[in-house]
């Protein structure tokens, strides 16, 4: 059998994807989740809480809940439905992260749990820490050559 010959085959076999309901529910779905930490801003903020503080208590907030609902199940069934609407960085970050440590714990703590969380979070981090540094001396030389943005 020719790759061409496979190829036809698997195509014929795989499930159709509706692209324009899957947008919708990603649209969705990630919008309901910032909608969810804006609220919880507000609340906080409303509630005599510093704005500084809120929006780091957001952040535990989503992470807790994110973990919480992979380690109950609950997150990946949503996930399902919504798709990649549940990426949004913290929650789907914090998805990722718990999911890992769930499925490797019987590896041990050590090798199994921080070795496949370092895996995932590695990456992440050099990527944030190096984009930072890049957009930062981007705006950096724009300031010198007399732009300013804020």
């Amino acid at each position: 059998m020719t790759s061409q010959e496979y190829a036809k085959i698997a195509q014929r076999h795989m499930p159709k994807s509706d692209t324009a309901v899957n947008c919708a529910r990603a649209f969705v779905t990630g919008g309901g989740i910032c909608a969810a930490g804006q609220l919880l801003l507000d609340g906080l903020t409303q509630s005599g809480w510093e704005e500084d503080a809120a929006k780091g208590m957001v952040s535990v907030i989503l992470i807790a809940l994110g973990a919480a609902l992979t380690a109950l199940g609950v997150y990946d069934k949503l996930a399902r439905k919504a798709g990649a609407g549940t990426l949004v960085p913290i929650t789907g970050f914090a998805n990722a992260m718990s999911s890992a440590a769930i499925e490797f714990q019987s590896e041990g703590f050590i090798t199994g749990v921080g070795a496949k969380l370092f895996s995932i979070a590695g990456p992440v981090l050099v990527y944030g820490v190096t984009a930072s540094v890049l957009y930062g001396a981007v705006l950096w030389g724009l300031h010198l050559l007399g732009f300013t943005f804020f």
